[in-house]
This record gives C-alpha cells, sequence and structure tokens, in this order.
C-alpha cells in the first residue's frame, strides 16, 4: 500500500502554491506527520486558510477585480429583489463595520457577508399538526441541523421530512434558490453545505443565498474556514447560537471571481488528495488493529501445539512496537503478558526447579510458625482433583492452591483512624485504599511489604487500575483493601501478578456496589509454580511491563512530536507564502 508521502509526491507538481510557496517542505515531512492524531484534519484546515487569504493560487493582473464583480453584486442584488425572487433583505449592522482580518490581495476586497448574499433565517410550523410535513420527495424540500450532521457531501437536495406548502406557509421557512449556502447557526453552529435545489430549512440556520449564483462555491469554503471563529462568537454556554446580525458581519474576503473559480479548482484538488492520504492512513490503521487483535487473540487462547504457541508468541513480542499504536492496545497487552505469565507460557519451565509441591509444604510450615492461634491451621488442599475449580491447564509441575491456604490474612490489625485525635498531627505516612494510596497519615499499622487487594468497588471488574499491589515502607491501610502476608516479598509479587490477571467477577458480590469478602477471595484458585519460577515470571514480566510503559510514552511523544513538527511546517510553509506574494495583484 502507497504511504502518504508517496501520494503526495506523485501530484507534488500541482502543488504549486502561490509566488512559489514551498510545497516540497511540506512533503518532505508528510510522511512523518501524516499519522498524527489530526494531521489531515489540520492539513484541509491550512489548504481553506490559504484559499480565503489568496495564497493558494497565484493572482492574474488581467482578472477583472473585486471592486468591479461587487457592482455586479449590487445590480443583481437589484435584480432579485425587483423580480420578487428575494425578500429585500434588512439592515443588520453598519455597512462600514469591517474588521481586515489578515492581509489580502489588492485585487480582492474586504466586505461583509451580506454585501455577497442575503442572510435567511428559517422555521418550523407546528408539529401538531401533521398536515405541516410531507415524506421526503412528496413536498418543499426542507432542513434541520440535524440533517447535515451525517452527510458527507457538499451539496445537498433535501432532508428527513419535507414540508407541506401548508407547512410553508404557516412557518417563517423560506424557499431558497439552489446554490444557497446553507450555514447551521445552532445544534452545532457551523455545519456548511450548498442546496443542489430550492430549499428551506429551520430556525437552526443562517443561510446566504448569493446575489451572483457563481461565488457561491467559493462563500462556502470561505464559510467552512469561518466557521469556529464564528462559533466564538456566539453568546449562551449551554444552548449556543449565532445570530443573523453575528452572521451578515463577518468579514468576507472577495476575490476575483475567475480567481474564485482557480481557488475552488484547487481546493477540490487538494482536498481529494486529503481524501486519498486519509485512506490510506484508515487502511494502515486497519490492518494494524486486525494483526495486533489476531496477535493479542493468540496470546490470550493459545493453541494447544507448543512448537505453534511460541511462534505465534514471538511474533507477538518481537512486533510490540509496531502493532500497538494506541493506549488500549497496549493495555490489552498487558493482560496478555499477565495471562502469559499465570498459565506457564511466558518463560521456560525448567526440570531442576524444586517442586510446586514442596513449596506448599514450605508454606504450611511458614504458617504454622507464624501462627498466632494454638489451633494448627488446616493444610493446604490443592484443588487439581476438583477439576471444575480448575480455569485452564498449567505446566506438570505447577500445582492449584486457594489462595486463604498460601497466603496469611492481616485484616484483623487494620483499625480505624481516630480523625478527633490527629487532626492537626503532622502527618508522613501512605494511606491505602482499595486502589492505591489516598492520603497521608500520622501514624503506620505495618512496616513491611504487604500484599494489598481492593475489597469494594467498580475497579474490581471494570479493571480501569490494577486491583492488587504491594505496599512498602510504614503505611496504614482502610478496610477498603484485603491485607496479605506470605512466605516472602517475591512470592507475593507473583500472587500480585496472577490476581490482577484473574477475572474476579464470580467471586465480586454486588453489581452497583461491587464487594469481594474475604470468604470469595479465599476461595480464588491460584496456579503455583515452583518458586524459581515465580522469580523468573516476575522479572519477565517486570521487562515486558517496562516496554509498554516505554511504548506508552512514545505514543505520547510521537503525537506531540508529530503535532509540533505539523504546526512548524505548516506555520514556515505559511510564512513562505506571505513573502513570496509581494508584488501579486
Amino acid at each position: 500500500m502507497a504511504t502518504p508521502i508517496q501520494l503526495i509526491s506523485d501530484t507534488e507538481h500541482r502543488l504549486e502554491f502561490d509566488a512559489g510557496m514551498n510545497a516540497v517542505h511540506l512533503l518532505t515531512h508528510f510522511d512523518r506527520i501524516a499519522d498524527g492524531p489530526d494531521a489531515v484534519p489540520r492539513l484541509r484546515r491550512f489548504i481553506l486558510d490559504l484559499a480565503v487569504r489568496g495564497k493558494l493560487v497565484p493572482q492574474d493582473p488581467d482578472d477583472e477585480p473585486a471592486s468591479e464583480l461587487l457592482k455586479r453584486i449590487a445590480v443583481e442584488k437589484a435584480r432579485l429583489v425587483e423580480a420578487g425572487e428575494i425578500r429585500k433583505p434588512r439592515e443588520l449592522g453598519r455597512r462600514d463595520a469591517i474588521t481586515v482580518l489578515f492581509e489580502i490581495p489588492q485585487s480582492w476586497q474586504w466586505v461583509r457577508l451580506d454585501s455577497v448574499g442575503a442572510i435567511i433565517g428559517g422555521g418550523t410550523p407546528s408539529a401538531n399538526e401533521a398536515v405541516n410535513f410531507a415524506e421526503p420527495g412528496q413536498g418543499v424540500p426542507w432542513l434541520t441541523p440535524a440533517d447535515l450532521g451525517g452527510h458527507s457531501e457538499l451539496f445537498i437536495s433535501r432532508g428527513s421530512r419535507d414540508l407541506t406548502e401548508k407547512g410553508l406557509q404557516s412557518s417563517s421557512a423560506t424557499l431558497m434558490l439552489g446554490g444557497t449556502v446553507l450555514f447551521t447557526s445552532r445544534a452545532p453552529i457551523g455545519y456548511v453545505a450548498i442546496a443542489a435545489n430550492p430549499i428551506s430549512t429551520n430556525q437552526g440556520f443562517k443561510s446566504i443565498v448569493p446575489y451572483v449564483p457563481d461565488c457561491s462555491r467559493f462563500i462556502a469554503l470561505a464559510m467552512e474556514c469561518f466557521a469556529s471563529e464564528i462559533d466564538e462568537k456566539a453568546p449562551g454556554t449551554t444552548f449556543r447560537e449565532v445570530s443573523g446580525k453575528i452572521v451578515a458581519g463577518v468579514p468576507f474576503p472577495l476575490p476575483p471571481l475567475a480567481e474564485q473559480h482557480r481557488i475552488v479548482a484547487k481546493v477540490d484538488e487538494l482536498m481529494a488528495l486529503c481524501d486519498r492520504v486519509e485512506a490510506a492512513r484508515t487502511g494502515r490503521e486497519t490492518t494494524r488493529n486486525r494483526l495486533a487483535a489476531a496477535s493479542l487473540a493468540r496470546l490470550n487462547a493459545p493453541v494447544p501445539d507448543p512448537a505453534v504457541f511460541r511462534k505465534d508468541a514471538a511474533f507477538a513480542l518481537d512486533n510490540l512496537t509496531p502493532l500497538t499504536s494506541r493506549p488500549d492496545q497496549i493495555k490489552a497487552l498487558r493482560q496478555a503478558i499477565l495471562n502469559l505469565a499465570v498459565r506457564g507460557k511466558l518463560v521456560p519451565q525448567d526440570p531442576n526447579d524444586e517442586s510446586a509441591s514442596q513449596l506448599l509444604e514450605e508454606i504450611e510450615a511458614d504458617r504454622r510458625k507464624r501462627s498466632r492461634s494454638k489451633r494448627r491451621p488446616p493444610p493446604i488442599g490443592p484443588v487439581e482433583s476438583q477439576v471444575e475449580q480448575s480455569p485452564y491447564a498449567i505446566p506438570g509441575i505447577w500445582v492449584w492452591a486457594p489462595l486463604g491456604r498460601i497466603t496469611i490474612s492481616r485484616d484483623g490489625e487494620r483499625i480505624p483512624v481516630s480523625k478527633e485525635e490527629r487532626s492537626s498531627r503532622p502527618k508522613f505516612y501512605d494511606y491505602y485504599g482499595a486502589s492505591g494510596v489516598i492520603d497521608k497519615i500520622d501514624d503506620y499499622l505495618f512496616d513491611k511489604p504487604l500484599l494489598l487487594i481492593g475489597e469494594d468497588g467498580a475497579n474490581l471488574i471494570n479493571r480501569s487500575t490494577p486491583i492488587a499491589f504491594i505496599a512498602r515502607g510504614k503505611y496504614w491501610v482502610n478496610n477498603h483493601a484485603h491485607v496479605l502476608d506470605g512466605l516472602s516479598e517475591n512470592f507475593l509479587r507473583y500472587i500480585e501478578l496472577f490476581v490482577n490477571a484473574t477475572d474476579l467477577e464470580r467471586y465480586v458480590t454486588g453489581t452497583a456496589q461491587p464487594k469481594m469478602n474475604q470468604a470469595k477471595m479465599n476461595s480464588i484458585p491460584v496456579a503455583l509454580p515452583p518458586l524459581a519460577e515465580q522469580h523468573r515470571i516476575v522479572a519477565k514480566v517486570d521487562e515486558l511491563m517496562a516496554l509498554c510503559d516505554r511504548l506508552e510514552a512514545s505514543l505520547t511523544t510521537g503525537d506531540e512530536t508529530r503535532g509540533r513538527l505539523l504546526e512548524s511546517v505548516l506555520h514556515e510553509a505559511l510564512e513562505v507564502a506571505a513573502d513570496g506574494d509581494h508584488g501579486h495583484g
């Protein structure tokens, strides 16, 4: 598939902007900036900006100047009013109140928008009378802003409903000429289209009926360029609407008619080029997304054949950077890494490792040694024989064991915070809740690494952040997180990543207020590898998660870099055009 730079280079000879503008400079960098999140939309806006400034095509000294076009416009306006084709426009503001927004060629002229066309509002007949409306094609074409919301073509012939003659006459809607530039003035402000035939609108439009129909296309592209500035002038917050007076007074740079035609042709040509660039980018993104999704699916649901799986995993892990282009893909990749880790698929097994069965004996001995009760804790019961509790196949040297049998609960040591006594004391220690540190506190309950697992909250199900995490140093834990001790910090690290890899929905009660009590948590079956393999798994997960961190950072910095480069290139191109424009007109 062709790259954006190839697509643009094929038509480079057509991009000869006014006065030798350095289009090659833009093309040289476009392959680096085209993948930015808004590169093509910004290029479209840039093209429109050049168009209305007189910097997109060269001026021709043989063109009839805009001053002569204005005389013709005045004659046509009078003729249309006298013939009854349009109503005599109301005066909407001072005729001499024109703000010069930027420098334009000498053959152009700044005018108010209502100097080139009549500003027409719309109306809606009573919705309670069905006789006011007709099916599309059965009455008078009638538009609402919603009809332009999903409309991608420049010209439009009708909306989702027509008006009957009765509906047209009983409302303030006006039947406007074909070629009218339709501009939405509310909900939202700034949609632009051209009427392909006589048409009416509701009151959500301030349309422009050109006095000289040949000006229609240039007026439309100018309105598209100025839409955001017009939007900014709209009063209101929750319901914003731009008035006819504001639209009528929009400063309008009027070129000679012949130059208008050249500008419109060039804009059409460049917008078609942007369409091809956008399509190429969309094609690349679609292919990359499909490949990423397929690779992650193979990792999350690996094939039985170890050789095939190793090939799939190697492909996915070797192509992390080109496959991941969005934050959601990196999130899915993190989950896939955890899933591989707890299934024994991330690092190879070593037959020389002490078996997981021996590890269970060590855990049981440690639990007896640290038990504060005179009663001997019940022996650890692997659940391998209980097939329904074994969620998936694990390597032969691993074992299944319930979480409550391989960890030590320290929930009973949590005590409430006395805010009255401590409100004025210095706070040095981390205060943990269900999702991490939420505050500082003046005292601590624990002073060793322990595993915290969120006890309640929506995060138990939607997993926007990890549900299990290691707390270190001296800290306090509130009653929204379970506190677990274990054989060692390294052992707890493995349990942490196992819990974060596990779908906990079946262990959670409630939907409005999800909660995982201690009994439910203790019943979670854990796939337990030998201790040495646990260390290798944790190290590999740390390595890959660090790579994911770098990928996320590169996405952010990449977008920022492309954005800055695009801004620089467009700014420089515009400056070159401005410098080269001297002497024209």
